[in-house]
Formats: structure tokens, C-alpha cells, sequence
């Protein structure tokens, strides 16, 4: 089959007008799909869009509302701080448990009649170790307070438990204050050796806890008296009558009393406590020393009136020049007849003593 050009357009020319018309057609329309498919991605965002790259969604219009505003405060209202405290404040499920207070603890029969009019003996917090020292119901026994109003200064001040300090405060007050009168003054301050201390009975080491340990022992030596006198409870040269006075009453009161004669860790004060023992057994050890006997001193004798004065007497000049008169004024010793034909022997001088 062979044609020639010309025939071939004559043939073919109307087809080929409807071929360029059939795809204007064709990219029209999808022209317009396109248009309307991101028309339609831009009502719902991709889930895959996560750069931002589609177009973004058309925002919706707002109505704007007219939103009513709180009245003013009066001016008599109170102040909002006064009215609550702030929400951080207020005790909620959201503070832990262990914020709120605690329970006070109830006041012992001892602190209550414990008052100032005995003793200024101020409570102190409970004590707690090491180990197994410590107490409760503590305090600082300070002073005393006598009948007649005077304070007997404790000094230092002791720590003891409260029991123990009124036992203190009324052996003073009914037993010391009429063995002071009779000794014509009154108590002003008490010898405090040791109270509360933390350690073994006798400061040895893996001993059983002292009395001391617990708050519950004090450690005196003297009484002092407002006349400047002191009543040495362990001192020799005081009184016996009076240290046996002492000893009855404190051996009386307290259920532990170690002086002098017990152990020599006691020969220079009295140790106190109110140990509690089995069927109430009580410890009085103290022996009451006789006084130590008096010894009157040696003395020189007198210095003879005739002798030099101590300044003079001590140069060696003047003792050689002593010497010389001495010699001069003793008489020259009576001549005695010789044996051989009566013949006197010549008188010699008189020499120098050598020392």
C-alpha cells in the first residue's frame, strides 16, 4: 500500500484535529479534579503531614461573646489574707500525715507539785541515749527554795529526773535548814559534784549503767552556809555529831548512800540515787571518820636577848670579831706552882677558835 503525501493529509487530517481536542478535554478536566481535591485536603489535614507541608486548614470564625466582669469589692469587706489563709496553707489530703502537731504529753504528778515555790527546776526535753542512757520527765534543778523564801543556789545545776529533784528540795528544806540553825546561820548554796552523766557505775568501762546514767543520782560534798561556813559531809576536822546528823537523814530519805568507807571512789563526797531494788532494799554505806587528833606544832625556841641581831649575826666578820671579844673579856686561867721548884710557866695568848 503506497500514497502519497498529499493523500495522506486529505485522508488523515480530521483525525488528527480530534486527537488535539480530545486531550485539551482531558487535561481540563483533570485540572479541575486537582483543584478540587485540594480544596478538600485542606477541610482534613493529613495524618502523614508531619512537616507541615499541605496547606493549612481554613480557621473558623470566631463569635466573639461578651464575657460578664466580677462586681467591685466593697470597701467594708476584709481583706482577702485576713478572710483565709492561702490554699497552701489550708491542712488537706495533699500534706502528708506527719505535718500535723503532736499530741502533747501529759504533765506528771511530780511537775505539778514540783512548783516554783519549792524549787526553780525548769523541765527540759526527754534525753534518749547512747544506748540505754537517758529519762523522762527531766529537769534543771536550779535553786531551792527555802520556807523563809531564801534560795539555796545548786551549783552547777543538776539534771535529774523530777522525783529526785523534789526529793533533794525537801531534804534540804525539812532536814538541813535546822541542823544550819543550830549552827547559827542558814543554807546558801549546795556542792554539786555530779548529776546526770552517761556512763558505768564507778566510770568503768563494760560496767552495768550507773544511777547517774539515768538521771536519777547526784554527787554532793559540801553544804555552804550563808555566814561563809561549809559543812564538808566527807571533812574531818567538821563535827561528827554534825556529819551523823547528815547521815541519818539522808540514809532515811534516799534508797542508796555511798561515803566514805563504802569503796575509794566515795572518800571525798556522798553519792545519792533513788534506785529502785527487790522488796525495796535500801544501801546505806558511809562511815563517819573520827576527827583527826590535834597536834600542837614544834616551835623554835626563843632567841636569847643577848644575841646579835640575824643580819649581823650571819657575816663572817662580824662572828670573827665575836670571837675576839669573847677572848679579851675571859679572865686569864690562875697560875698553878710547877713541880719543879715552883718556877711559873710563861703566860701564852689566847688563840682564835676555828669552826
Amino acid at each position: 500500500m503506497s500514497s502519497s503525501l498529499p493523500e495522506f493529509r486529505r485522508k488523515w487530517s480530521c483525525r488528527g484535529y480530534m486527537s488535539a481536542g480530545a486531550a485539551m478535554v482531558t487535561a481540563a478536566l483533570g485540572l479541575s479534579l486537582l483543584l478540587a481535591e485540594r480544596a478538600e485536603a485542606r477541610k482534613h489535614a493529613s495524618p502523614l503531614d508531619i512537616f507541615g507541608i499541605a496547606a493549612p486548614r481554613p480557621r473558623v470564625a470566631v463569635h466573639s461573646a461578651k464575657i460578664p466582669l466580677p462586681r467591685p469589692r466593697p470597701e467594708e469587706a476584709p481583706k482577702a489574707l485576713d478572710e483565709a489563709p492561702p490554699e497552701e496553707d489550708k491542712p488537706g489530703a495533699d500534706k502528708p500525715a506527719e505535718a500535723a502537731q503532736p499530741a502533747q504529753k501529759p504533765v506528771s504528778a511530780c511537775r505539778l507539785a514540783l512548783t516554783e515555790e519549792i524549787a526553780i527546776a525548769p523541765s527540759i526535753p526527754d534525753i534518749r541515749g547512747p544506748g540505754a542512757c537517758g529519762g523522762e520527765d527531766l529537769v534543771r534543778l536550779e535553786a531551792i527554795v527555802l520556807p523563809d523564801k531564801r534560795k539555796v543556789t545548786v551549783k552547777p545545776a543538776a539534771i535529774l529526773r523530777c522525783t529526785m529533784a523534789s526529793a533533794i528540795a525537801d531534804w534540804l528544806r525539812k532536814d538541813m535548814v535546822p541542823l544550819a540553825t543550830s549552827l547559827g546561820s542558814t543554807i546558801g548554796e549546795l556542792d554539786n559534784f555530779d548529776s546526770f552523766e552517761c556512763r558505768g557505775r564507778n566510770r568503768v568501762i563494760g560496767a552495768m549503767l550507773s544511777e547517774h546514767g539515768k538521771a536519777n543520782a547526784i554527787d554532793v560534798r559540801a553544804i555552804k552556809l550563808a555566814n561563809g561556813q561549809s559543812i564538808g559531809l566527807t571533812d574531818r576536822a567538821m563535827s561528827r555529831e554534825v556529819r551523823e546528823r547528815v547521815l541519818q537523814s539522808v540514809c532515811t530519805r534516799f534508797s542508796t548512800v555511798l561515803g566514805p568507807g563504802s569503796d575509794w571512789y566515795h572518800e571525798d563526797h556522798i553519792h545519792l540515787d533513788l534506785a529502785q531494788r527487790r522488796n525495796d532494799y535500801r544501801i546505806c554505806q558511809w562511815n563517819v571518820w573520827d576527827p583527826l587528833p590535834q597536834v600542837a606544832p614544834l616551835l623554835p625556841a626563843e632567841r636569847p636577848e643577848a644575841a646579835p641581831p640575824r643580819a649581823v649575826a650571819g657575816k663572817p666578820e662580824a662572828q670573827e670579831g665575836a670571837d675576839d671579844e669573847a677572848a679579851e673579856k675571859s679572865p686569864a686561867p690562875a697560875e698553878k706552882p710547877a713541880a719543879d721548884g715552883g718556877k711559873s710557866q710563861p703566860h701564852k695568848p689566847a688563840t682564835k677558835k676555828r669552826r
